[in-house]
């Protein structure tokens, strides 16, 4: 099995670095591009299937790189974004920071972040993120496909911690992805290996978060 896990085109709210969590923000006109830059570079990939989030902007980017294909979409609940409760919407970019500043735990020690109400911490996160997985690596039928994953930022991250089986301190890995990059992973037997991460396909400058 081959897992192609990709972070959903760009938002207004990721252009504003505003928190987004669980609010349904759709794509904006570059990220409908980046997903479509995405598209071109795997059209030779034969996908059986892709299983997307829930949210619209990650069911879109699934839909515009599999535009024209006849590939089946599904959603999991449990690989929709973090959830922020009260402090989504708030902005986390320094000139426009108006979150409490508890927060920065969230990006330098994310083993030390509390949940605001309404949200999740990074283990709860986690933990749906592994119970997908496994779930997914047992799947006898997709065992010789490829798989396409559309997800989120936070998501993303989660469940390439579990893959290396890092510990939440680590949880941020290499960092948030770009909007759009793609991440192979082969799993053979049940046991995962990076082939390549937070791949862009397109030639657009997208800033780093």
């Amino acid at each position: 099995m081959k897992l192609y896990m990709v972070r959903h085109g760009e938002t207004d709210w990721n252009k504003a670095r505003k928190i987004q969590g669980q609010v349904d923000i759709p794509l904006n006109a570059f990220g409908r591009h980046l997903a479509e830059e995405t598209g071109k570079g795997l059209a030779s990939i034969p996908f059986e299937a892709c299983i997307s989030s829930p949210l619209e902007r990650a069911v879109e980017t699934a839909e515009l790189i599999l535009e024209g294909r006849p590939v089946p979409i599904f959603t999991d609940r449990r690989i929709i974004e973090m959830a922020f409760g009260v402090w989504e919407g708030g902005c986390c970019s320094e000139e426009g920071w108006d979150l409490p500043q508890e927060f920065r735990y969230f990006f330098h020690a994310p083993e030390k972040y509390v949940a605001p109400e309404g949200g999740e911490d990074f283990y709860m996160v986690r933990d749906r993120l592994e119970g997908f997985l496994t779930e997914l690596y047992q799947k006898k039928e997709w065992q010789d496909k490829n798989i396409l994953i559309t997800t989120h930022g936070a998501a993303l991250c989660g469940m390439l911690n579990v893959i290396k089986n890092q510990p939440v301190s680590e949880y941020w890995g290499v960092g948030v992805h770009k909007n759009c990059a793609v991440t192979e992973v082969e799993v053979t037997g049940g046991v995962p290996v990076i082939l390549s991460e937070n791949y862009a396909y397109y030639k657009d400058e997208v800033k780093a978060w």
